[in-house]
């Protein structure tokens, strides 16, 4: 396994981080910021990121060295836990990112820290499938990954919601828009958060995105997921082609 020689990361493990390209990750410090701690990222030993009590002293990747810009304006600090986004993952952000913390008291000063391993594949999350369905067929839009208990899957119709899973709740057409396109047409499978629409028109065209937010006791990931439906008209049908 790697090691890095950045402060606080002596003796600590690293959590192994999986993502795909276009994802976006969060890596969790696990604890609440105060105006005594102070919070390091680095990216394989090179400070990116800072927060603590004095606002004054925060920065993200340019403000935090000069003439660094490999993560342009992708990084994204929690001002309440520390916890670190990295937007729109790309293949050259993978490596070790190693978290500092120093917490300083009237009398005393400790420090601690995690590591995360982020592992990037090279295909992009955020593909878009070309789907073409004759109008009356049903149409069945499945998510890239398995479902876990704790993932929370949120589909869009043209970037409007339709559908969404949390837990063991779900929901479909929360809105009047949404109940007269679909008019009961949708359906949503719980166990695997796929979307199926029954007896497909020509206004059903369009692009559904699916995003889903995996959740982990130390990081969570938000993948996105696209597809393009053409809902085509049956020769013969009277419908204009």
């Amino acid at each position: 396994m790697l090691t890095v020689s950045s402060p606080g990361a002596s003796g600590v493990g690293s959590d192994e981080v999986s993502v795909m390209e276009g994802d976006s990750v969060t890596l969790n410090t696990g604890v609440n910021t105060t105006r005594q701690d102070d919070f390091r990222w680095y990216y394989n030993g090179i400070r990116i990121a800072q927060i603590n009590g004095d606002i004054n002293k925060t920065c993200t990747d340019v403000q935090c060295n000069e003439g660094t810009e490999r993560f342009r304006d992708r990084l994204k600090l929690d001002h309440q836990t520390g916890s670190l986004t990295i937007m729109n993952i790309t293949i050259t952000d993978a490596g070790l990112y190693t978290l500092n913390i120093i917490s300083n008291s009237r009398n005393s000063s400790r420090n601690s820290g995690k590591i995360f391993n982020v592992n990037v594949q090279g295909v992009s999350a955020a593909e878009r499938d070309e789907v073409k369905k004759n109008k009356g067929e049903s149409v069945t839009f499945d998510p890239p990954v398995a479902r876990k208990p704790n993932d929370v899957m949120t589909w869009y119709f043209n970037e409007t919601l339709i559908a969404e899973i949390t837990g063991d709740q779900s929901k479909i057409c929360t809105d009047v828009q949404c109940k007269e396109r679909f008019r009961d047409r949708l359906k949503l499978d719980h166990q695997t958060g796929s979307l199926i629409i029954r007896n497909t028109t020509n206004t059903d065209s369009g692009v559904y995105q699916l995003q889903i937010i995996i959740i982990n006791s130390s990081f969570s990931i938000t993948r996105v997921k696209r597809f393009n439906l053409s809902v085509i008209a049956v020769p013969g049908s009277g419908d204009i082609l």
